[in-house]
């Protein structure tokens, strides 16, 4: 019999998103990602059309190259297979590991001014 902390969590479990990404951890190896850095963002943005990309960016130190892309992708072969026609990946200036990510919590909000055409994200 499930103790009453656990039907609580299974309670809470049930509202929850529940949806399953892929992370892409990318590792720099501190190349100079200019000479390929348009065709990067054009896959990313290829992606992004496709309903493959839920969101990328590179991590704080430009010098190093790291970035994170998260991808809605059907398994983590599929990850994997995004991952390696990314030019950076395959010029050979960066690597990469792969995590599966379940977002359960969180808030997103999109605002859209009618009166002006405007929109935000935050």
């Amino acid at each position: 019999m499930p103790s009453a902390n656990e039907l609580k969590i299974r309670e809470m479990l049930k509202g929850m998103l529940n949806l399953k990404l892929f992370v892409i951890f990318s590792q720099g190896k501190g190349l100079d990602l200019k000479p390929y850095l348009a065709d990067h963002l054009q896959y990313m943005v290829d992606l992004e059309r496709k309903g493959k990309l839920f969101a990328s960016g590179p991590f704080g130190n430009p010098t190093r190259a790291d970035g994170m892309t998260i991808v809605r992708a059907r398994d983590e072969e599929e990850a994997r297979e995004i991952a390696l026609r990314d030019p950076f990946v395959v010029r050979g200036i960066r690597t990469f590991t792969i995590q599966p990510w379940t977002v359960m919590e969180g808030s997103l909000t999109f605002t859209v001014n009618f009166s002006d055409k405007t929109s935000n994200i935050a």
